[in-house]
């Protein structure tokens, strides 16, 4: 087992985008650590994604003897579902989706990144739209909000959370309910995919897997999906 000290070292020893994500707990002020054993990559990510994880990718022989070194109560191990059923030893807390994409998007006209003073207004459209939203305004994650307005209205909202250098991360999208199935979130989502395309390589997000609606926005958009799985 070795230590790796970088975000390009973990890249090194494992592409998969989860880890290379996570790495960016390695970056001056991250807090995190990260090793790598046989083909396997864990990263210690502090409050990655709302939560302290441990995020893994390889052989799951390989995953799981970083696991028994490096886990810890507190910690969320975040693996593939896949990986998951083969770690009985260890229970599931939750399983969800993460989808990726790479390559290059057009953002649409009529969406804008707004200015901080107006994130009061995308934490109202959140509490009526979104209440239980897992990205809001002023907390740490959110790095920028992109909005669409009808007239003076804000009507949609997403924002740009949790990037990694190579990796943006598309979070907090949400319509108003008086203009959903106006084709917004695909507007708003098309935007902000398209702007992290362009800086950082890739875009990723996180989806709730039985949010359907939400899963096909973003296979129009171009995005593949995985099934994840946090243990505890």
């Amino acid at each position: 087992m070795r230590v790796l000290h970088t975000p390009d070292e973990v890249a090194a020893a494992n592409p998969d985008p989860l880890v290379r994500w996570a790495a960016q707990s390695l970056l001056p002020g991250g807090g995190g650590a990260a090793w790598a054993h046989g083909g396997a990559v864990a990263v210690l990510a502090p409050a990655l994604n709302r939560h302290d994880r441990l995020v893994l990718a390889g052989p799951t022989d390989d995953i799981a003897t970083l696991l028994d070194a490096h886990h810890r109560p507190g910690l969320s191990p975040l693996v593939t579902t896949e990986t998951a059923t083969e770690l009985p030893q260890y229970r599931i807390r939750g399983t969800f989706g993460w989808m990726e994409r790479t390559g290059t998007l057009t953002p649409p006209d009529g969406v804008r990144w707004l200015r901080e003073e107006e994130w009061d207004e995308v934490e109202a459209l959140l509490r009526k739209a979104s209440p239980n939203s897992y990205v809001w305004p002023y907390e740490r994650g959110p790095h920028r909000w992109a909005g669409i307005h009808h007239e003076d209205t804000l009507v949609a909202v997403a924002a740009e959370a949790w990037s990694a250098p190579d990796i943006g991360f598309l979070a907090g999208v949400a319509t108003h309910p008086d203009h959903r199935g106006r084709g917004l979130s695909t507007r708003i989502c098309a935007y902000v995919t398209g702007v992290l395309l362009a800086e950082h390589g890739e875009c990723a997000l996180m989806v709730d897997g039985a949010n359907t609606a939400a899963i096909k926005v973003y296979h129009r958009l171009g995005f593949t999906y995985r099934s994840v799985t946090a243990l505890e």
